[in-house]
């Protein structure tokens, strides 16, 4: 087995065959956004996430706090992702020898108030030496209706939270020099990026009303992450452009809106399919979160994106992806 003959999911494919075999216990393993256990009555999930510095965060530019918010964060998104409740968390942490001490408090104090927010508490993990700030979080969290990547049906609705590209934009703006406090409009893409918010009380009410046949979070890109949940339900889908949740903000700085939009990444919104007849209920929570509908599950497996005019065309795959 050889990176250079593989991609990303050729690589995830590979393992997901090698460690095919499991336990009666698991009830979700390789191949969604986390690990399910069942332990007597309840359902334990497990969920991974590593940020690397210069391929996931540049330090230069991402303020300590908001890193060690960042980094629990976007763990709590994936418990989020499955209807989930977090509990617990470890940090695996990777220094360089002459870090700034002043570094490692903001970084804690970041990590802690992300904690705070979610009941979140730390309860181990490791340090050790390192030449680039390495990261490693892993989340334990609990419930009950378990929303899997694989159970979108043809004919459910497609629905998206929130807004999409804002983060991408953010760390353009960021690279072009632009800091917290210094334009408004730019704060908020600053913050999509610097700081995420998971989704997880709306991953819990969908869990809880039994409205969600199946979610993701959209980490690499709402054209990759729709492109698991086809795969892993066997179906395609088709996504009506106009209809994607964009900012203000966005469009105050981006002309190629609806690329951001497809293939931005790190966004971290709940990308998730509801049957027909259960249309009427998530209305109901469209009152106290945004959420939009972008299009619907379909039989043949391809993804087609469907603009103003009418005209269909495949999706292309563009998103996030390490090789």
């Amino acid at each position: 087995m050889k990176l250079l003959r593989l991609g990303e999911k050729e690589l995830i494919s590979a393992i997901r065959k090698e460690f095919s075999v499991m336990p009666k216990s698991l009830l979700v393993g390789i191949g969604d956004d986390a690990a399910v256990i069942k332990a007597g009555k309840t359902h334990f999930i497990f969920t991974k996430d590593l940020l690397l510095e210069d391929i996931h965060f540049i330090s230069s530019f991402h303020p300590p706090r908001l890193l060690g918010r960042k980094s629990l964060n976007v763990s709590l998104s994936d418990i989020a992702a499955m209807g989930g409740t977090p509990k617990y968390a470890m940090l695996g942490l990777g220094l360089p020898f002459r870090t700034d001490p002043g570094w490692i408090e903001d970084f804690f104090s970041g990590f802690k108030s992300a904690a705070l927010d979610e009941g979140v508490n730390l309860i181990g993990g490791d340090i050790s030496r390192a030449k680039k700030i390495t990261l490693s979080v892993t989340v334990v969290g609990e419930g009950t209706n378990i929303i899997k990547r694989s159970e979108a049906k043809p004919g459910s609705i497609l629905f998206v939270s929130g807004t999409l590209g804002d983060a991408r934009q953010g760390l353009l703006l960021l690279k072009r020099g632009f800091k917290l406090g210094d334009d408004k409009r730019a704060d908020v893409l600053l913050n999509a990026f610097l700081d995420p918010v998971p989704n997880i009380s709306l991953g819990q009410e969908l869990s809880r009303l039994k409205l969600a046949s199946s979610m993701i979070d959209v980490s690499d890109g709402l054209s990759v992450d729709l492109e698991h949940i086809c795969q892993e339900s066997g179906c395609g889908a088709e996504i009506q452009l106009e209809k994607l949740p964009l900012s203000p903000e966005l469009g105050a700085f981006q002309r190629k809106l609806y690329d951001f939009a497809l293939h931005g990444g790190e966004d971290y919104q709940l990308l998730f399919s509801v049957s027909s007849e259960k249309i009427k209920s998530i209305s109901r929570l469209q009152k106290k979160y945004m959420i939009t509908p972008i299009g619907c599950m379909v039989p043949e497996k391809k993804i087609i994106l469907i603009d103003q005019r009418g005209k269909r065309k495949r999706l292309e795959i563009k998103g996030w992806e390490h090789f």
